[in-house]
């Protein structure tokens, strides 16, 4: 009787996951969320267009402030993309078994948050057509990069950090798309998936095979998590501008992009979880262990909040005092305190055991971290470079339409993205849920070779 509810439960996880892709009717909400989209990326592409006939010039940038907000969304897009892999990777690597229902999309926003991060500094560079210039290719000339600068450090740290996350993902969708081929009723369902499933059959060496791999690539790109915010913070710690200059900038980058990423998963796993009826998949069980981690990260920001103040007063640099005091009642007060209520007092509504039981009281505090975390970057990057060391050289910045449209931009083509990711693949990875359902057997042990023996 056992091995028969198993079979059912087996095939009940396929069945449902797989069904959203295959069976699922296109909704209304789908098609209109995607033409809300995809009307963002055609302002993404007419600001991009601007941009390359006029020059940076139309930005908000000015003499101080050389760096606005194309810095501001790259860091912040970063860091949003780095929850998926430590859910992926570093949660596979400890044997945590509730990252199987959210490891999937996960991945799939790491994936798109990072391609809405490159964007930025490849068009801040203001010829981006000549970007290539930043990679050690041997050439006529003898140019060759700055490797001090740790602008440069950003290029190999992202794009490795990409590299690694695309092939993670892809791999882990493997099996999946294994049985997408298999369940698809149009043959050019069974051509694509087919073709994208890279012959898998789910025999025992092709198991062997994948698992290496996958735990392979889980090694990498568990010290990605730590590496590539921290290169991206080392932008802002090695210099000798105000505020920038402080040692606890790598670890309080990391646990602000984690705290940042975890916002975002859960911003979208909520609405996901209930509009796809995934209830039973991801469960409050799951949404409560990432607010403990948005808790935990949380903390830790507040911390780092805490050292800068207490350093530039122990520092006794008047430099230094002068930025705290831009900060909490000068002209940057106005962006703060909003910061502080967003990343330091709403996460603490998570000590609370009916808001972390409630979807709408965690989409709330996910929602005021998404905006405190995008504040904090502006909060770094404009308050030292407005106001540093030369009173004569002080300006202002004041973000234009342009620099807004980019940014709107951007969010459209994470949201066109994901729209089609959830449309066209499986959110939840299916052989890893059969895998830790009641009476599930060990991967491959199908009937069928593919491992679903139905």
């Amino acid at each position: 009787m056992s091995s028969v509810a198993g079979d059912q439960n087996l095939t009940t996880v396929t069945e449902k996951i797989s069904s959203i892709v295959l069976e699922r009717k296109v909704g209304k909400g789908w098609i209109l969320g995607l033409m809300v989209c995809f009307a963002l990326v055609m302002l993404l592409l007419y600001s991009i267009t601007v941009l390359l006939v006029k020059g940076v010039g139309i930005w908000g940038l000015n003499v101080p402030v050389g760096w606005g907000f194309a810095i501001i969304n790259f860091v912040w897009w970063i860091g949003i993309g780095h929850a998926g892999t430590l859910i992926s990777a570093i949660l596979l690597l400890l044997n945590q078994e509730w990252r199987t229902s959210i490891n999937r999309f996960a991945e799939a926003m790491t994936l798109f948050a990072v391609s809405c991060a490159g964007l930025f500094p490849l068009l801040h560079v203001g010829r981006p057509w000549l970007a290539y210039w930043l990679l050690p290719y041997p050439n006529t000339m003898g140019m060759w990069p700055q490797f001090r600068s740790p602008l440069l450090w950003d290029v190999f740290a992202v794009s490795t950090y990409a590299t690694v996350s695309a092939l993670f993902w892809y791999v882990g969708l493997i099996p999946d798309l294994a049985t997408l081929r298999d369940r698809a009723q149009t043959g050019f369902g069974k051509v694509v998936y087919g073709l994208l499933a890279m012959g898998w059959r789910g025999a025992a060496r092709h198991w062997e095979r994948y698992e290496t791999a996958y735990l392979l690539l889980a090694g990498l790109a568990t010290p990605l998590v730590v590496s590539v915010h921290t290169v991206v913070s080392f932008d802002f710690a090695v210099s000798i501008v105000p505020g920038w200059h402080a040692t606890v900038f790598p670890p309080y980058f990391v646990a602000g992009a984690i705290f940042a990423g975890f916002a975002m998963v859960l911003t979208l796993a909520i609405p996901l979880r209930k509009i796809y009826q995934l209830e039973d998949y991801i469960t409050m069980r799951h949404l409560q262990n990432m607010a403990k981690v948005m808790l935990a990260t949380g903390m830790i920001v507040a911390y780092g909040y805490i050292m800068e103040l207490f350093m530039a007063w122990y520092s006794a640099s008047p430099y230094e005092t002068a930025i705290v005091s831009n900060r909490l009642i000068g002209p940057f007060a106005h962006v703060f305190w909003p910061l502080m209520l967003c990343n330091v007092l709403a996460p603490q509504m998570l000590w609370f055991r009916k808001v972390r039981h409630s979807t709408v009281g965690l989409m709330i505090v996910a929602m005021f971290v998404n905006v405190g975390m995008w504040l904090e970057r502006f909060l770094i990057v404009v308050t030292s470079l407005s106001r540093d060391y030369l009173p004569s050289s002080w300006d202002d910045y004041h973000a234009t339409f342009w620099d807004w449209s980019l940014f709107i931009g951007t969010l459209g083509l994470f949201g066109a993205l994901l729209f089609l990711f959830i449309r066209f693949l499986p959110m939840i990875s299916i052989f890893e849920m059969r895998t830790i359902v009641p009476g599930g057997r060990p991967k491959g042990s199908g009937a069928n070779g593919n491992g679903e023996g139905h």
